[in-house]
């Protein structure tokens, strides 16, 4: 665990417990009582920390996933920050098997969605000091939809490819157009 302050460590712990649920559960059957039993801690303790269990999956992804693009165009690529990405992925395989295979509307996958256009948009507003037009929100939009399918889909199928390729893969389906633009900010 990370070094990090109280209500960190608690969250920590709720997560380290719906982990440990995901070995014999899928997502949508766990219950918040079983979390917070298997660290013993109260419902008051989660609610407190967390809206609902997938509240909970989304802060843990946030925690491993932030950090592989929090570099990103400055001294990191798309490229390497999907490489970290995937090294995450798989080094949590258990997690992120269970959790994209919930489809509930507050599950993962759409939460990574959003993550990610909203990084990649403060990238180029950032960096361009302009909106992003819609032609390019359009492709920005489709290219991070086609990232997160096929990020669920190389989890749940087993993870046969390396991070390296699954990221090289994901950089070589970007539309010209985007591409053009990350290349301007230095994203590729």
């Amino acid at each position: 665990m990370p070094d990090v302050n109280k209500g960190e460590k608690t969250k920590y712990r709720l997560a380290d417990s719906i982990k440990v649920c995901m070995r014999t559960a899928p997502v949508d059957k766990i219950t918040v009582q079983s979390i917070v039993d298997g660290c013993h801690m109260t419902r008051q303790t989660f609610y407190r920390n967390f809206k609902d269990k997938y509240d909970l999956i989304n802060w843990y992804f946030d925690k491993l996933v932030l950090e592989s693009f929090a570099r990103m165009g400055t001294d990191r690529t798309v490229y390497e920050g999907l490489v970290r990405k995937f090294e995450f992925i798989r080094q949590e395989k258990i997690f992120f098997t269970e959790a994209f295979r919930s489809d509930d509307h507050n599950s993962l996958k759409e939460h990574d969605f959003e993550l990610i256009i909203e990084f990649y948009r403060e990238q180029i507003q950032r960096k361009t000091h302009r909106k992003v037009r819609e032609d390019l929100m359009f492709l920005l939009e489709m290219y991070c939809r086609g990232s997160v399918y096929m990020t669920v889909k190389w989890v749940l199928n087993g993870m046969k490819e390396t991070p390296e390729e699954m990221a090289g893969a994901l950089v070589d389906a970007m539309p010209p157009k985007l591409r053009e633009v990350f290349m301007e900010i230095h994203l590729v």
